[in-house]
């Protein structure tokens, strides 16, 4: 009787380890919000990096974080190393390039609580008094984090707090 649960066992684990490994190689998360305020407001927001405090969803989590800024002031160049609990973790993120008004391209370093190299954007369209911001971030997705998706995913994992900042975003922008 054991053995045969244990073979069960093994199949379903088999079965779902090489179910995995179908997966993209590569995953996408993205959410947007429209709002009510010009581009270069919600831009300015975004391509500095000591604003973050007042928006990031990850503040929230984790009060007591150390983060330390070094680089360029704003824009390409600025530089944003962080060391938190178990919910925000250890990493750095770079602002790469940006386009006035437009778009800010960041490369983010995770450390802990697991290493990963992806790439965020924020895109930002419209003119006037409204913005249409979209905030994506994408990146290599190895074997594990192929198991992962198939417990929690990265867009349930992630795609939350995207929401969360994009609606600290609009709050801010719109007062």
């Amino acid at each position: 009787m054991f053995k045969k649960i244990g073979i069960i066992g093994a199949l379903l684990v088999a079965s779902l380890l090489t179910y995995a490994t179908t997966k993209p190689d590569t995953f996408r998360i993205q959410r947007s919000s429209t709002i009510a305020a010009p581009p270069e407001n919600v831009f300015g927001l975004i391509e500095d990096l000591h604003q973050w405090a007042s928006w990031s969803p990850w503040e929230k989590m984790d009060p007591a974080m150390k983060k330390v800024y070094s680089g360029a002031p704003q824009g390409a160049g600025a530089v944003l190393d962080w060391d938190g609990n178990n919910d925000v973790g250890t990493g750095r993120m770079e602002i790469v390039s940006t386009v006035p008004s437009s778009r800010v391209v960041i490369k983010l370093d995770f450390l802990k609580p697991f290493e990963a190299h992806n790439q965020a954007e924020f895109t930002l369209e419209g003119g006037g008094t409204a913005t249409t911001l979209t905030w994506a971030m994408h990146g290599p997705q190895p074997f594990m984090m192929k198991v992962m998706d198939l417990v929690i995913g990265m867009d349930k994992m992630v795609g939350k707090d995207f929401e969360t900042g994009l609606a600290n975003l609009k709050q801010l922008a719109e007062q």
